[in-house]
């Protein structure tokens, strides 16, 4: 027993990150050389598992708690996230469609991709949201349909706000504690999910990847760097007046790095938590924020919907002038907002972009395939941008509102400064 307690001593006081990257290591190594071991990508299936299990009931239990302790604490702070979340998803498309124009790209067309749920317009779009949002509150907590989540956890707050006693809050603040708690054990294990999951990824997936359809994934991946890099820190600066690369590298690291290879951003959410909880913000705030950014705030999906569609519009010569470009940059992004909402994420509204251009559904379908294709590594990086902006953004309202009140910033950006006011 003492020798199970000192090793699991040594265990955590290694940084989390150090044992990540070790487990990625060690993954990509078993791939390699043991691919014949199934029980190494079970720990990856297992983790993503217990991940997504529980975010929902996370997110639900915090949201009503959040609203029956008190509204007032959702000031203009969240008004800020909203906004500075659908300003990085627009600028990001237009940054695919600038990038699309630079470097054009052409697709070898695969089989025909197939799917039950593919919108057809913007209409749609938002009425699957509105659907979900009045979706049964128990099927969306099981399904994960986070828009349905927060409706209902926000309904429930609310209502509980004006007739709950104190017990009752209590209570509700000893449930979101408790659930956080479990969440913090599973992602303490998160080594060994990652090491089952790169393993599973090099043992059965080719290099054809980098190949076949290498510059059309450079131009992706080139994007979403490009927003994570400059985009979003500009945004940040613009808002807080401070370097915004010690807070950008941060969430890129311990949000970014477990969002790459979980692939699931809402399987991240009880990661932001963590995150958001370490960065000293207001549980109150990033309670709701965060699951509202994984709902939302989709710069990846955006670039992946503007670059495929203009990579289509050039494979069967459709000629593309700026106005619609820039069409497409704000189909994209109401389009990325309700990817969530829609089976198969942000690769099934790409007919929905090509039908902008008179692209059929047949050749747009054949463009979803090859999207599924390349999508080990771009639904990664899309995945890590989303996930690492969402609680970027939500530090950058909480500290923007500190400069406000003159409180003290943390130590990486620089401690004090006021605001002027």
């Amino acid at each position: 027993m003492k020798v199970m307690k000192a090793i699991i001593g040594k265990y955590n006081s290694i940084s989390l990150i150090i044992r990540i990257l070790c487990g990625l290591v060690l993954g990509a190594v078993l791939g390699l050389f043991a691919p014949g071991l199934p029980v190494i990508g079970l720990l990856g299936d297992l983790f993503v598992g217990a991940l997504k299990a529980v975010a929902p009931v996370l997110v639900f239990v915090l949201v009503v708690s959040a609203l029956t302790q008190g509204m007032n604490k959702l000031d203009r702070r969240f008004g800020t996230v909203i906004c500075l979340y659908i300003v990085s998803t627009l600028l990001a498309s237009v940054v695919a469609v600038i990038g699309s124009f630079i470097f054009p790209q052409t697709i070898k067309l695969a089989e025909t991709a197939q799917a039950d749920v593919i919108p057809t317009g913007i209409v749609e779009v938002l009425r699957n949201l509105l659907l979900d949002m009045v979706s049964n509150p128990l099927s969306a907590i099981v399904e994960g349909r986070y828009v349905g989540v927060l409706f209902w956890a926000a309904v429930l707050g609310i209502a509980l706000k004006g007739i709950a006693n104190e017990t009752t809050k209590q209570m509700l603040s000893h449930i979101a504690d408790a659930i956080s708690l479990s969440v913090r054990w599973i992602i303490n294990l998160a080594p060994f999910g990652i090491m089952g999951l790169v393993f599973k990824n090099v043992s059965s997936e080719g290099l054809s990847i980098f190949t076949d359809y290498g510059k059309l994934l450079g131009l992706l991946v080139g994007c979403m760097l490009t927003v994570a890099l400059v985009v979003d820190p500009l945004i940040a600066w613009i808002a807080l007046r401070r370097n915004p690369y010690p807070l950008v590298f941060k969430c890129l690291r311990e949000s970014g790095l477990t969002a790459f290879f979980t692939r699931s951003s809402a399987a991240n959410i009880p990661v932001n938590m963590a995150l958001c909880e370490k960065l000293g913000l207001d549980r109150d705030m990033y309670s709701v924020s965060i699951p509202l950014g994984a709902t939302i705030n989709m710069d990846g999906a955006a670039i992946t919907i503007a670059v495929m569609t203009l990579a289509a519009a050039n494979t069967v010569g459709v000629a593309v002038d700026l106005p619609s470009a820039l069409i497409l940059s704000f189909l994209s992004t109401i389009g990325a907002c309700g990817a969530s909402g829609v089976a198969g994420g942000s690769l099934l509204l790409i007919p929905l972009a090509c039908s902008l251009f008179g692209i059929s559904q047949d050749i747009a379908m054949q463009v979803v395939a090859v999207g599924f294709i390349i999508g080990v590594v771009q639904d990664s990086v899309e995945t890590a941008l989303n996930s690492s902006g969402d609680v970027m953004f939500a530090a950058t309202a909480e500290y923007r509102q500190w400069l406000r009140e003159g409180k003290e910033l943390p130590d990486f950006l620089g401690g004090k400064k006021k605001s002027g006011k």
